[in-house]
This record gives C-alpha cells, structure tokens and sequence, in this order.
C-alpha cells in the first residue's frame, strides 16, 4: 500500500541483529513508510520518546533491555503510551505470547514471515491507531477527520447517500444546570439511541460519527434516513426525562440563572436533526454539506420540540418533520 509524502507514516523498528533491521527498512520504505532504526531497548525509548512514531515493530528478545520491559515501559508514560505496537517472536517464543498483549503488544509477527504479511498487518495497526486516535474519548464513535474523509469519498464517486446532523437543543442550559456529569449521560444516551435506530433500521454499511459534545452524525442511504431519523427522535423524547429531576420534568422547563442573577425558564430539551441528500451526485464538496446542515439546523432549531428538517420545499407532513 503506497503512501503520500503527506501522510507517509513513520515506523520505529526495534531489533539486535542489523540484517533484520536492514531487511524491514528496505521492505517498508518500499512500500512508502518512513523508518527509523534502533538496535536495543534503550534506544528505542528515546527514539519513541522524542519522535512519537505511528507505529514501532518490537523485537522480543534482545540483550540490556527486552520487549516487554520496553512495551510496558512505552504504555505506562503518558507521551508513548498511545502508540501502537507489533511484536516480533520466533515460534519458539510463541507462549510468550500472551505475556506481551498483557504488556501492551497490539499484534504479533512470527518469524520467518512473508513480506504480504508483514504489510497486511502494519497496514492494520496503522489503521486502528488512526481510528483510535481521530475517536471520540466518550462514545468511541469516529471524529471530525474520518467523517470529513467519509463524505469525500462518497462525494468524489457520486454516490448517493444521506447525511443526518442529530443535535440536542438546550444541551447547554441541562449541562450547566445538572453538571458534567449528567450531561455525559445525557450524551452516552443519545450515542446509545442512535447506535441501536442504525443497527436495526438501517443498512450494514451505515456509518455513525461524533463529532464532538452533543453533535452526532449518521451517514446512510436516502431510503432508510427518514426511518432512522425518525426513530432517534421517538426514542430521545420518550426517554430522556430518565436522565432530569422529576420536580423540572413536571415544571416542563429550567430555571437558569445568568451572570446577573436574573432567572430565565428555558425549555426542556429536544433534537433538531438535519437531513441532506446527496442524489445523482448533486454535491460536489464537503463544504456543501456543511453549509446546507448550517442553514437546515438554525431553521429547526427556531421550532418547538424535536424535528426533522430536510432540504425539500412545498410539501409539509406534519410537526415532526419540517421542510424547508
């Protein structure tokens, strides 16, 4: 797999004997890797500690300092601990095996190894590093960069698809009301509701971003948007009271008190989910999703309650659902 000068990915590689670490450079910077070499554990510390590699293939077995001590010495420092890690083991090693996933490996290479397996599994880790890394650290569900590189693609192919926008209106009024705590379950919530709406009312290959806070996105096919949309929507407003005090929930609204001490009754909260449509390849940009999402959720967020607002004009079905 062949890499842009952009995106080249840097790998530490951790091996005593030089024809090894020669044969690996020659095999990766072939294959359009950077690489960065080390001859013991030691070394391999400091080059991860200043260089903070995308990945680092790890000998088992080397003098002064051996694989497991350098990958739990990698995994328990804040600055490395991210960094994914490839073992390599010679099959008389193999029951060491489980000792080094406990020590934080998050793959393994035996020896002798081809070369397509060698890249299969970089290719891999590499791959799941970027993912864990672009995650969001409360639900787990991709961020800003996968979603953006998501819409791309589809974009750059003319593939239809929708695009759902879920936000929760007055999120900011309950979190400051309730406290952080609170309104990370109010988030794991909705991140709960839209998995399952996804899961059973839409198709295998949906894909379910988040974006960060209560924003969330949800990228599916134009037949099955409106169902999903609809369904998250049912599910959020005959749910949620759960997660507020029975007297607010009664009142139907929060008290806040602002800066000044004045109180102002704010809503309970709601959803405003957008819906964009991207049929015979309308689109042309990420930047067109994003404006029409913008203009579509500041028209749904100045009605009352949850909605769905969609890009479609004239024809309007009723009050959960409002086109524009």
């Amino acid at each position: 797999m062949k890499h842009t000068d952009r995106e080249m990915p840097e790998i530490l590689v951790v091996d005593d004997e030089e024809h090894i670490r020669r044969i690996l450079k020659f095999q990766l910077e072939r294959n359009g890797y950077r690489v960065v070499c080390a001859e013991n554990g030691r070394k391999a510390l400091r080059e991860a500690r200043g260089r903070i590699p995308d990945l680092i293939i790890l000998d088992l077995m080397m003098p002064l300092m051996d694989g497991f001590e350098v990958c739990a010495k990698l995994k328990e420092e804040v600055r490395t601990s991210q960094i994914p890690v490839i073992m390599l083991t010679a099959k008389s090693e193999m029951p060491d095996k489980i000792q080094g996933l406990k020590n934080g490996a998050n793959d393994y290479l035996i020896k002798p190894y081809s070369n397509d397996e060698l890249l299969l599994r970089v290719n891999n880790v590499l791959d799941w590093g970027q993912k864990q890394k672009d995650a969001n650290p409360l639900t787990g569900f991709s961020g800003n960069k996968v979603i953006r590189q998501k819409l791309e693609g589809l974009i750059g192919k003319s593939e239809s698809f929708a695009f759902l926008y879920v936000d929760i209106d007055n999120f900011k009024a309950y979190n400051d009301y309730y406290g952080y705590q609170r309104g990370d379950e109010t988030i794991l919530f909705l991140a709960d509701i839209i998995n399952e709406s996804v899961y059973s009312a839409g198709n295998k290959k949906d894909f379910i971003g988040h974006i960060g806070g209560d924003d969330f996105v949800v990228i599916t096919s134009v037949s099955r948007a409106e169902i999903i949309a609809r369904r998250i929507i049912d599910e959020f407003d005959n749910g949620f009271s759960v997660l507020m005090d029975e007297e607010d929930i009664c009142k139907g609204y929060l008290e806040i008190r602002d800066r000044k001490g004045e109180i102002s009754k704010v809503p309970l909260m709601s959803l405003t989910i957008a819906l964009v449509e991207n049929n015979n390849g309308r689109l042309k940009h990420y930047a067109h999703v994003s404006d029409i999402t913008s203009e579509l959720k500041k028209f749904g967020k100045n009605m009352d309650g949850s909605v769905l607002v969609r890009e479609r004009r004239k024809r309007s079905v009723g009050k959960s659902e409002i086109e524009m």
